[in-house]
């Protein structure tokens, strides 16, 4: 019986850490739907998660461009299931050229390998963002993950795409974890997982505990038994001692 609850247990733990990849793949038709519901015209410009921004090949960046992150009053980087979490990309141009701002987009990653995508997230688009030389710039980002998606750790990378003399280039700004927490909920879907394991363990541990205990008290219970028939007994010696010394004594006794 403990056998079958022990692969039982394991059965569930790993559909619950495969969960991810079924969320994912569910949310990217709610999520494609999303982004197309924005107001187009807007200053800084959203376009759908398929909206390329650079070419084929990997851009790289260009020399003396320096880019960094913000997350403004978010220092845990906590980012809520399916609502908008903002930051800030600062650039630096310390190039030969001014530079023209093309775009911002990032991508969401499971944490042990990033070779497996867990969303495409906004594609935001600048028009007419220059940064001269010798200038430090501070751009907007918004992004949302998808409220189907699991909560727990994962990498965002960002990136920032840009052009020197129509020539792309790209900066990544970040790289690094961030936390996917529910909205409105106590407690998560592995969070109640995890405790009902966890009496479900108790329980086991306090039927063997039990079990041992009554195997104990049946071992001490089952002592030889010696049963001795005082009346037998008596009977049996009166024949034995009939004619001596000690009967005779005892009758006077009697008498």
């Amino acid at each position: 019986m403990a056998v079958r609850v022990w692969v039982s247990a394991i059965l569930l733990a790993f559909l619950l850490a495969a969960s991810p990849f079924a969320q994912v793949a569910r949310a990217q038709s709610e999520e494609d739907a999303a982004m197309q519901e924005v107001v187009d015209g807007a200053d800084l410009g959203y376009v759908g998660d398929d909206t390329p921004v650079s070419s084929e090949e990997p851009l790289s960046p260009a020399p003396g461009v320096e880019t960094v992150c913000v997350f403004p009053k978010n220092a845990g980087k906590i980012v809520p299931a399916g609502e908008e979490t903002e930051l800030l990309v600062g650039l630096q141009n310390e190039g030969e050229s001014t530079l023209n701002v093309v775009a911002v987009h990032s991508t969401l990653h499971l944490p042990y390998d990033h070779k497996m995508y867990g969303q495409n997230l906004t594609v935001q688009s600048f028009y007419n963002a220059s940064v001269p030389v010798s200038v430090q710039a501070t751009f907007p980002y918004t992004f949302a993950v998808s409220k189907f998606l699991q909560p727990g750790a994962y990498d965002l990378v960002g990136y920032i795409v840009y052009e020197i003399d129509q020539h792309p280039y790209q900066n990544v700004f970040y790289n690094g974890t961030i936390e996917v927490v529910e909205v409105g909920g106590l407690l998560s879907v592995e969070s109640v997982f995890l405790i009902t394991l966890g009496i479900a363990l108790l329980g086991l541990l306090g039927l063997w505990a039990y079990g041992q205990v009554q195997q104990l008290s049946k071992k001490t219970k089952k002592g030889p038994k010696v049963e001795l028939g005082t009346g037998t007994t008596d009977a049996n010696m009166d024949e034995w001692l009939e004619g001596t010394a000690f009967a005779k004594d005892k009758a006077k006794k009697n008498k």
